[in-house]
């Protein structure tokens, strides 16, 4: 059982994008999520109303901006300017997966950053500080004229795949394109693994065509590596080339599930054993399948939060 944290001054508040998680690390810091209610006018606008003092308090507002992102957005940045108004001494956005991270630059002419937007609509509202894990793109920390704590999950997915044995003769981590070679270097290290590469092009948005796989995996366990797997074209379709050209089997994993439109259909029809993913964003059931497998951030955040708060070094749980 979690021990009690005595401290009064420390609050944690959760919105409706990913309760369980919520609660999951009021558990492990060993607090009562505050109380609010989150209620919506007849046309849809949202109140928030914060049901208990926060004066002078180091709040902490635990949610991801997945699905439905827009209304996860705007429920977040009212509650901001909620504490705001209600005197707390700090606002610290927990933002377990970090919505529009994917559009962090001008890939063609005339498009927007909303990273960067979502980045100066937080710190607008009053925020003073943001934890999130695994962005996108890791620049999007200098989006931010406030600290941000990038927390990483490597470390929880690699503890995961070390606690299955797999013979470390046969492993081969992979990456599914050039943009994730970093991320599957550091799981290769802890898995002390050598690495391959999908060489792949994207012909349009959520379309992916193997083109080439650089490394060897003929008769290997391979375990592809992504920070996001969105419609799972990209991820099962490496799963399926991989398997093509002489793996053995192929086990996949990321930090953040979206698991949007086909992405289910997709896992559940392609050659991975196991997808291995974490409770940045809460699965419905109709995506709690056998194949998939969730961990839980909880412990890291809760870590983190109360390394926040009393004034502690983060940097450790960055590894």
């Amino acid at each position: 059982m979690t021990n009690q944290y005595l401290d009064p001054n420390l609050k944690v508040f959760a919105l409706n994008s990913n309760r369980a998680l919520a609660e999951e690390i009021a558990k492990v810091i060993g607090v009562e999520l505050g109380k609010c209610s989150v209620s919506r006018f007849s046309d849809g606008e949202i109140q928030i109303n914060i049901e208990e003092s926060i004066r002078g308090c180091d709040v902490f507002v635990i949610q991801s901006t997945s699905s439905p992102v827009n209304e996860n957005i705007m429920e977040l940045l009212i509650m901001i300017d909620a504490l705001k108004r209600a005197s707390a001494k700090t606002i610290n956005i927990v933002m377990p997966y970090y919505g529009y991270a994917r559009q962090d630059r001008k890939a063609r002419a005339r498009e927007p950053i909303t990273a960067k937007l979502v980045a100066n609509l937080l710190e607008t509202a009053g925020a003073s500080r943001v934890i999130t894990l695994d962005l996108h793109a890791p620049q999007i920390q200098g989006f931010f004229d406030i600290p941000i704590d990038h927390l990483m999950g490597v470390p929880i997915l690699a503890d995961y795949f070390n606690s299955k044995k797999l013979d470390q003769d046969e492993l081969v981590v992979v990456s599914p394109d050039h943009g994730g070679v970093t991320r599957a270097r550091k799981l290769a290290e802890r898995l002390k693994a050598p690495i391959a590469i999908i060489d792949k092009r994207r012909p349009r948005p959520n379309v992916a065509e193997v083109m080439n796989i650089v490394g060897n995996i003929e008769g290997k366990t391979a375990v592809l590596i992504d920070d996001i797997i969105d419609t799972a074209g990209t991820i099962t379709l490496a799963a399926n080339a991989l398997v093509e050209n002489g793996a053995k089997e192929v086990y996949a994993c990321c930090t953040h599930p979206v698991l949007s439109g086909p992405a289910i259909e997709r896992i559940e029809n392609s050659k991975i054993k196991e997808l291995v993913v974490t409770n940045t964003i809460t699965l419905p059931e109709e995506k709690q399948i056998e194949k998939i497998h969730q961990l839980s951030v909880a412990p890291l955040i809760g870590e983190a939060i109360i390394r926040v708060h009393e004034d502690q070094s983060v940097s450790m749980l960055f590894d």
